[in-house]
């Protein structure tokens, strides 16, 4: 199957930057997409194209690390922290991205929470759900 996989693409790329492409595409040329992804690439995917067709070949494509939140949880630690910001990794459902009050790429991450500091003016954030990335020191 790698053959496949890596002989068809029309673009290949990060979830983001692949979303970003079919939210591009003439709907004319490509009314559908396929996703050859995990779950949460196929919906940011609808997210940003919501007229397009968007198809995903293993329904079974799972992400460990988008996994790991729901936005049942989310919403429970906005009750917990009221007033902090939520910022969530673009790896994640768009559950958690819609409860999110900011979504990050691992290459904007600082810019994004200093952007919710400023905006929130709290000097704490909530980032789900990835624990390393939010530890992440900001550039020197």
């Amino acid at each position: 199957m790698p053959e496949i996989a890596c002989g068809v693409a029309d673009k290949v790329g990060d979830s983001l930057q692949l979303a970003q492409y079919a939210a591009a595409l003439n709907e004319d040329d490509a009314p559908a997409v396929v996703m050859c992804g995990v779950h949460f690439m196929a919906e940011t995917a609808k997210v940003l194209a919501p007229e397009r067709t968007v198809l995903i070949p293993d329904t079974a494509a799972g992400c460990s690390l988008a996994e790991s939140i729901a936005g049942a949880e989310v919403r429970l630690l906005k009750q917990h922290y009221p007033g902090r910001p939520v910022v969530s990794y673009v790896n994640t459902s768009a559950e958690v991205k819609a409860e999110s009050d900011y979504c990050c790429t691992s290459s904007n991450a600082v810019r994004v929470v200093g952007a919710a500091d400023r905006e929130f003016g709290s000097p704490r954030v909530l980032f789900v759900p990835d624990r390393y990335l939010a530890a992440k020191p900001p550039p020197a």
